[in-house]
């Protein structure tokens, strides 16, 4: 199966946000490069909210480009085989967190962005990962800094996408 056909199922089988939800299929629909960054009217990103809820809290990355704290996430590659492995790649790559697991029922939620040239437009698949006890994390090159924050602190530094992802992670716990 091609990542594009995996995230057509995926967006399928995602409960709420049917406005957006349906703006994300119809846009793999009319671009069968969709998701690939190549994509000049926009593309299929994944991304992971990296979680400890044994300890409260969530690992947030102060974006290199954007100078944001956001969740870990990105482009496809083609290595990917779903969004799923795309996501848990990205958080991987990007908390240098080993032993990341993505929360089970598919992803949180969708969140489609704007982002300054060439990309355009970030269509978001959101997952969770939840980090084993004991986590240790290493900033990598796309980041400035990465923290750990309590998940009542969130609001506090980083963006309402944010917010609203760790909001939907948080119910589904």
């Amino acid at each position: 199966m091609s990542l594009h056909d995996d995230a057509v199922l995926v967006l399928k089988a995602h409960e709420g946000q049917e406005e957006l939800r349906r703006a994300y299929l119809e846009h793999l629909e009319a671009h069968p490069d969709g998701v690939w960054k190549a994509c000049g009217a926009g593309h299929i990103t994944a991304s992971a909210l990296v979680i400890d809820p044994e300890r409260g809290r969530v690992l947030l990355t102060l974006h290199r480009k954007l100078r944001m704290w956001l969740q870990m996430g990105g482009h496809c590659e083609p290595e990917d085989t779903s969004l799923a492995a795309a996501a848990l790649r990205e958080a991987t790559e990007e908390s240098g967190v080993a032993g990341l697991t993505l929360l089970p029922g598919g992803p949180v939620r969708l969140d489609r962005h704007p982002i300054p040239p060439p990309c355009h437009v970030h269509f978001d698949v959101q997952f969770a990962a939840v980090a084993p006890r004991g986590a240790e994390h290493a900033i990598s090159d796309e980041s400035l800094d990465l923290r750990w924050f309590a998940y009542d602190e969130v609001a506090d530094v980083a963006d309402a996408s944010v917010v609203r992802l760790l909001k939907a992670t948080l119910d589904r716990l």
